[in-house]
């Protein structure tokens, strides 16, 4: 295998020109660094095809159960009228619903009969593609990962880091919000590089990223001046703020400390417990500890939560509160961390045959030179420190919601043995795991993610005047996610006494547009098939 990757690696360095030596455009750190290594600069999604239809400038859906987003219990059948991308009807398909006469000729009418329709889900924590899969080989195909979010009916994605280049990922923004190609609305994100030394940098820094086009920035860690004066800088330009509280820098900024400088977003956990300490001020590190070795730094990260202030306690409360009244966000990304405490479930799900790349598959597996792949000798206990951690992890994020605090559905996929798409539909399972009703479940995928990224205006809901963003399914997901995978539900079919798949999205809307989420999985069935044969072709 390290072989292949190795050949990988020398087959792509002849398909580009030598790179410059030059400092890289601030938001394009990352994939500099990469392709100054001899990969393969990242590809542009194509055209959309056959896999799509319209925009229409009339666009009638009969006949369907409606779920708006906004809490409500499904209602329905209802007609909804469409008009120029935005929701213009919503009527009972009953007395008084959108007539044959409403919708004359060259209205493009779906029947939606026994069918849910609901808001067009938004993933508020994602990468479009990743630069840790070039070890591997390659860096992730746009098109790949575009479609199997459409499929999964994700129409909104917060890019938080654009670590494929800012240039080329605005590049993908804008061919979507011109609906030339088959992909979600775009909001991204520009990491703040480590290479900041100062809070004049800093507003330099955010400055030049907003006049490139950045709808926000990220942080990992750094010096509290730093961060509160990007922070400001930003405020100051309208964008949004995400941190992932990184443990390099936690003991110097936790959540609390962002919250209070205006920062909109903590991502994943890392630094909330911290901000929770009663007996300590830092975690409870073994002596050989090192952050660099991966398992040491995941495998510790899992015994963090039981060294901070117990559930239901006054620290416990406090915290909540503050971080409610500073109008703070949880994106927990409960999915990315799954493979800790069940590591075979997460390396054999059934969907990696079929719809998992090669080189991702190879950058999951244990491996010091890529980011996430530490599994080199994961133990029992490891995976059972980790329950007891997603167990108060789970309590706590319940507790913010239960309390009024917003929290979204985030997936992060494209590391740990998890991708694209089906990772987001797990993200779903896992918050109802955590104790949310899965109502709350469809709020979080919907609504408080165009809260957090201030588009609730927009989107979000199922609402007159709105975009017409929305996913129609077979089935009832409220009655069980798992029919929102693209691999569908096993179930037993009582009449025909056999085993069948059920379920799938049917249809994702966005600005009008009607995607057929079943040509978009056939179309990512064909691009990791034909990435396979390459492969095979390059070994022989």
């Amino acid at each position: 295998m390290r072989m292949l990757r190795q050949l990988l690696v020398s087959v792509a360095a002849l398909c580009v020109a030598a790179q410059s030596t030059a400092a890289p455009e601030p938001g394009e750190e990352n994939i500099s660094e990469v392709l100054a290594g001899g990969i393969a600069p990242p590809t542009v999604a194509p055209a959309r095809g056959d896999e799509s239809r319209g925009p229409f400038p009339r666009l009638l859906l009969r006949n369907g159960f409606l779920i708006d987003g906004t809490g409500a219990p499904p209602r329905g059948p209802v007609d909804i009228l469409i008009l120029n991308n935005r929701i213009a009807e919503i009527r009972s398909a009953g007395k008084g619903a959108v007539s044959n006469a409403t919708a004359p000729d060259g209205t493009e009418v779906i029947d939606a009969g026994g069918k849910y329709i609901l808001p067009g889900f938004i993933d508020a924590h994602a990468h479009l593609g990743s630069t840790s899969h070039a070890p591997a080989g390659s860096l992730t195909n746009p098109e790949y990962v575009l479609k199997l979010w459409l499929a999964h009916g994700i129409t909104t994605v917060r890019d938080v880091g654009a670590t494929m280049g800012l240039k080329w990922t605005l590049q993908h923004r804008e061919l979507s919000a011109k609906g030339s190609i088959a992909a979600p609305h775009l909001l991204v994100f520009a990491a703040l590089p480590a290479t900041i030394a100062s809070p004049e940098q800093a507003r330099a820094w955010v400055r030049d990223v907003h006049r490139k086009g950045a709808d926000g920035v990220k942080f990992f860690g750094a010096a509290p001046a730093i961060i509160a004066a990007a922070t400001a800088e930003a405020i100051d330009r309208d964008m949004r703020t995400a941190f992932h509280h990184a443990q390099l820098a936690v003991t110097r900024v936790n959540v609390l400390d962002s919250a209070r400088m205006g920062v909109n977003s903590m991502e994943h956990w890392y630094g909330l417990p911290e901000a929770m300490f009663e007996d300590r001020r830092i975690q409870h590190y073994p002596y050989d500890y090192n952050y660099s070795n991966e398992q040491d730094r995941f495998g510790e990260a899992g015994r963090l939560w039981q060294q901070t202030a117990a559930p239901g306690s006054d620290v416990w409360r406090a915290t909540i509160d503050e971080l409610i009244s500073l109008d703070f966000t949880l994106s927990p990304t409960f999915t990315i961390y799954e493979a800790n405490r069940d590591l075979m479930r997460a390396r054999l799900a059934e969907w990696h045959a079929s719809y998992t790349m090669p080189y991702m598959m190879r950058a999951y597996e244990p491996s010091p030179d890529v980011h996430g792949s530490y599994f080199f000798d994961w133990t029992t206990a490891d995976e059972i420190a980790w329950k007891e951690n997603f167990s108060l992890w789970m309590q706590f994020v319940n507790d913010y919601k239960n309390a009024g605090g917003r929290v979204t559905a985030g997936s992060d996929a494209g590391f740990i043995y998890k991708i694209y798409g089906f990772a987001y539909i797990r993200e779903l399972e896992l918050l109802q795991e955590a104790g949310f009703h899965p109502l709350e479940v469809i709020q979080s995928a919907t609504l408080k993610g165009a809260e957090l990224l201030g588009v609730d205006s927009d989107r979000g809901t199922v609402e007159v005047g709105k975009r017409a963003d929305l996913v129609i399914v077979d089935e009832n997901p409220l009655a069980n996610f798992k029919i929102l995978y693209g691999t569908g539900h096993q179930r037993l079919n009582h009449e025909r006494g056999a085993v069948e798949f059920a379920g799938g999205i049917r249809y994702t809307i966005k600005d009008g547009i009607v995607f057929d989420a079943r040509a978009l999985l056939a179309d990512v069935r064909e691009l990791v098939a034909q990435r396979k044969a390459e492969e095979a072709a390059l070994r022989h």
